[in-house]
């Protein structure tokens, strides 16, 4: 048996490890970049109209004042904004930290539980962010943004250490010390964002997450640490 044969027996026995993004989070990627490229253009007056981000936040942002006594501008609009605020972003600096993390962990998660458990665990803890901001926030302001789904990405990631940690008898506290420092992280950008961070969201997106995780058994070839 030559070389060249014995390459190819490896590589069929070896799971391929590229960091080329799944086609899932390249599709999520070019929808939310697509939606704030648009409205940057309209802010610089390049197409249709600058009024055009305001009327997406007005329409697809999440308001908690929906949930109470304010008059939605369509009928689905109390429960369509659970799902339209993650397409949404506050700018180009906003869009790219988003996008930049969930390249990063999106690799993580997808190639533990595969594209359909990535979506739902994407979809799920949107939900469960939009939720949280809606139960813990009283804000009058706006809420955008895919990070309650991005938070629920780690939450599910931290799950499978968690259950990677509990299967293999290792001690789980570097996963304890991971937590602490995302809380440290959301006190500190909360701090320098003057309390406009929705931290609300990012609990209740991590906390879905976590749940979301168990319901499905990770794969061992990519423990991700």
């Amino acid at each position: 048996m030559n070389g060249q044969d014995e390459t190819a027996i490896r590589s069929s026995r070896q799971p391929e490890r590229s960091w080329r993004p799944a086609p899932v989070v390249i599709c999520i990627v070019v929808i939310t970049c697509f939606i704030e490229f648009l409205l940057e253009a309209s802010d610089l007056g390049l197409i249709g109209t600058t009024r055009w981000r305001g009327i997406a936040y007005e329409n697809g942002a999440f308001w908690v004042g929906l949930l109470d006594n304010w008059q939605p501008n369509y009928a689905a609009q109390p429960w369509l904004m659970f799902l339209s605020y993650q397409g949404l972003h506050t700018g180009f600096s906003h869009l790219a930290g988003n996008m930049i993390v969930l390249l990063i962990v999106g690799h993580i998660v997808v190639r533990r539980v595969g594209q359909t458990w990535f979506a739902a665990i994407y979809v799920l803890s949107g939900l469960g962010g939009a939720l949280g901001f809606a139960l813990l926030s009283d804000s009058a302001q706006p809420m955008v943004g895919a990070s309650g789904a991005l938070f629920g990405l780690v939450g599910a990631w931290k799950w499978q250490d968690w259950f990677f940690s509990s299967q293999s008898g290792y001690s789980r506290k570097s996963l304890v010390i991971d937590i602490i420092g995302l809380i440290l992280l959301n006190v500190l950008l909360w701090a320098i964002q003057d309390g406009q961070l929705a931290w609300e969201t990012h609990l209740g997106g991590f906390l879905t997450g976590w749940l979301a995780a168990t319901l499905v058994i990770p794969r061992r070839e990519d423990p991700g640490r």
